[in-house]
């Protein structure tokens, strides 16, 4: 598959906005501050997962009904975390954590029974062609729960492209800053705009926010999250406010990163 390098830009469009998509803060009760910066006028927000217990969880959360709430009055959009790992026809019966399509629903409409969401974030997607087939069935019934759902594919990395058609949008890098500093972008993705690209970057340096934007500008990607949270130990980097919250909402919300 061909590639362009991060330093070739793979878009002329001036006018590309980039804003923020929020891989999932930690439960709303232990993080209330970072959810509520979330709604503050002016943040430049695409969208925000909500991920109650790896999924809905059994029953309905006060403290995230009402996170998803705020939100919604806010007029940003809330996506339903689906964990799509291994959803594959062949292997809907066996062992080795293979995720039935029927669960996978059945957790979609639980999202928007409780917390009414806008859409869903479909995390560890696989990018190989054959499993393209599964991930456009369970899309295409997600798109019949909810009229006008927004769908997000978590890959993590740049899948086959006929995964660009099923979406609105593909997760296309999700690492580290030293792997992304020199990342890659697949060829196929300039005939895309921007707005169907995302990329979630952990370990950026405030020193080097600038360059990170500047990288996911000429790669086409309007959707960032960029953070100088790591992985080092178990420690999940998505779950807590970037340390430069202020920064980085100025720079993206005036529009420097263009």
């Amino acid at each position: 598959m061909p590639y362009l390098t991060g330093t070739t830009p793979i878009t002329a469009n001036t006018n590309l906005r980039t804003g923020l998509g929020v891989p999932g803060y930690a439960h709303p009760l232990l993080a209330p501050a970072e959810w509520g910066e979330l709604t503050r006028p002016g943040t430049p927000v695409h969208w925000v997962v909500l991920n109650v217990a790896d999924g809905p969880g059994a029953r309905p959360d006060p403290h995230c009904l009402q996170a998803a709430g705020m939100l919604h009055n806010a007029g940003v959009r809330v996506l339903g975390h689906l964990d799509t790992a291994h959803l594959d026809a062949a292997r809907l019966d066996t062992a080795g954590g293979a995720r039935a399509f029927g669960e996978v629903i059945s957790e979609a409409q639980r999202y928007l029974d409780w917390y009414r969401v806008d859409g869903f974030f479909l995390d560890r997607c696989p990018t190989e062609r054959a499993a393209l087939p599964e991930v456009r069935r369970t899309v295409t019934t997600l798109r019949a729960l909810r009229d006008e759902a927004h769908i997000v594919l978590g890959h993590g990395s740049h899948p086959h492209p006929g995964y660009a058609e099923c979406a609105d949008q593909l997760v296309t890098f999700r690492g580290s800053w030293s792997d992304y500093r020199w990342s890659q972008v697949a060829e196929w993705t300039a005939d895309y705009p921007p707005d169907r690209f995302c990329h979630f970057v952990h370990g950026v340096p405030l020193g080097h926010l600038d360059e990170a934007l500047r990288i996911a500008r000429w790669q086409g990607a309007a959707t960032v999250w960029f953070t100088d949270r790591t992985d080092r130990g178990r420690i999940d980097p998505w779950e807590a406010m970037p340390g430069y919250w202020d920064e980085i909402v100025s720079r993206i919300g005036t529009g420097v990163s263009e």
